[in-house]
């Protein structure tokens, strides 16, 4: 769930965590902060706010998840972890931002009945491979990096809020706000400015 963004501004790394349904692709919340317990138990709470009914939870091995998801949602959920075990080869050259060769995944039931069939975060791995080819901000190995956190955050809003209503899936022919029932049409920009106090 966390996607990386080290920060130059001195606050350290930030993480935004973003939760996904990869059913109707629709972001139902994201959160930009460290890689943390608090971090974690604030974003599985508000998760748990924005959902009506009992859902299947995949997260990766991160701890923090836990004890968050288990404060969030009680025994009201299905919730599995897949943890990957990453080849620990040092890479040199063009290859060292590549990432680590995946040896193994281990799905692990931690509350309720998961199918695992689903038990899967590719689907939010693809959502940040999305978050990081349409914000240049998320781009690695650049100059476009956030140089306030409030950019950054305002950022991300402004991706998100185009993402879930105006930007029409591939797959869907819809926009995931649209797919989950929260919108019937496709938002124009002038629609989204109109958000703005």
């Amino acid at each position: 769930m966390p996607e990386d963004l080290k920060n130059q501004t001195g606050v350290g790394s930030v993480w935004t965590w973003v939760a996904l349904d990869p059913d109707t692709k629709l972001v139902p919340c994201w959160f930009v902060s460290s890689r943390d317990a608090s971090a974690a138990y604030y974003f599985m709470h508000d998760l748990a706010g924005r959902l009506a009914n009992r859902v299947q939870l995949t997260t990766d091995g991160h701890k923090p998840y836990l004890t968050a998801v288990e404060d969030a949602f009680g025994s009201d959920i299905d919730f599995a972890q897949l943890v990957k075990i990453y080849g620990n080869e040092q890479l040199q050259g063009e290859h060292r931002y590549s990432p680590a060769q995946c040896m193994e995944a281990r799905k692990t039931v931690t509350s309720g009945t998961p199918d695992f069939r689903h038990v899967s975060t590719s689907h939010t791995e693809r959502q940040n491979l999305t978050m990081r080819m349409s914000m240049r901000r998320f781009t690695r190995l650049t100059n476009a990096f956030s140089k306030k956190l409030e950019n950054h955050e305002a950022a991300i809003a402004l991706h998100y809020m185009y993402y879930n209503f105006a930007r029409v899936h591939q797959t869907l022919r819809v926009t995931p706000a649209m797919e989950a029932g929260v919108a019937n049409h496709v938002w124009t920009l002038n629609e989204i400015v109109s958000l703005l106090d």
